[in-house]
């Protein structure tokens, strides 16, 4: 089930008992309280007045799940980076925020846009919804936007007839997961006015002819560009699946570092980096 369901519903259970306790349920105890008391029964009747335990909860986690549900639907949400397809941009144990409304105020659970703000430019790192199965996030690298024509061929990107400059190629050792691991050649792409690291390997490139990206669809790429599972191989993204733009690190966890302390299982110098 979607976390921001599983959090809508709370809060709509938690507001219905502190409203009904409140409108109905407090009136009720205290008429109650009021008999026992003129019955000469004062301990009871101060038992029947108390909140029961449910209402209590209800109405200290109330205000709480209502303020964080705010921020997580139409402001700021944390994700955690689960492989090394954005390597060397994103690490495996990053967790970083994602601006939910840069590209539109949408709905929570819905996610219907209600407000257009933006949309998403060639180079923005993009968090959305796997069009193959939407419950899954992903986050890809945005490289064509509708109307663009996407050619993918050895190992250079190019857009509309004219290709991304690689430059200051160097030597990349990295180990994430599955076959994503081993020797890569980390080179600086420049898309449009966007300069980003990538890594390529000599793994053989899939087959992709020139494709134009539709209206309301858009092209991703990740940064590790042999080992990411991305618009190459499922197709586009729809603007519906858009979640947001990600543009922080607030952590990062060596997720290697198993037999380490707390401490030094922190990845310091990533705290705090802007997502380019």
């Amino acid at each position: 089930m979607d976390f921001a369901l599983i959090m809508l519903l709370i809060l709509i259970g938690t507001g219905a008992i502190w409203v009904l306790d409140h409108w109905l349920w407090a009136d009720g105890r205290e008429r109650r309280a009021r008999q026992l008391a003129e019955a000469g029964k004062t301990e009871e009747a101060a038992l029947v007045r108390k909140q029961p335990i449910y209402v209590e909860y209800a109405r200290a986690f109330f205000p709480v799940i209502l303020i964080v549900f705010f921020i997580r639907s139409f402001l700021v949400e944390p994700f955690r980076i689960p492989s090394g397809s954005m390597l060397p941009s994103l690490y495996i144990g990053d967790f970083i925020l994602v601006n939910k409304f840069a590209y539109g105020v949408r709905l929570p659970v819905a996610n219907s846009k209600v407000m257009e703000i933006g949309q998403p430019k060639r180079g923005e790192v993009a968090v959305f919804r796997f069009p193959g199965n939407p419950s899954i996030n992903y986050i890809k690298r945005v490289v064509g936007v509708p109307g663009d024509r996407i050619l993918y061929k050895d190992k250079k990107l190019y857009i509309n007839g004219k290709v991304m400059e690689h430059t200051d190629g160097r030597s990349y050792y990295f180990a994430s997961s599955g076959d994503a691991q081993g020797e890569a050649l980390r080179l600086t792409e420049s898309l449009d006015d966007v300069k980003h690291d990538i890594l390529t390997t000599n793994r053989l490139d899939a087959p992709l002819p020139e494709i134009a990206v539709p209206q309301g669809q858009y092209f991703v790429m990740g940064d590790n560009r042999d080992h990411s599972n991305d618009s190459r191989y499922w197709g586009f993204v729809p603007e519906h699946n858009l979640v947001g733009k990600a543009f922080l690190v607030w952590f990062s966890w060596d997720v290697a570092g198993e037999d380490k302390w707390f401490w030094d299982r922190i990845v310091w110098n990533r705290l705090g980096n802007a997502i380019y």
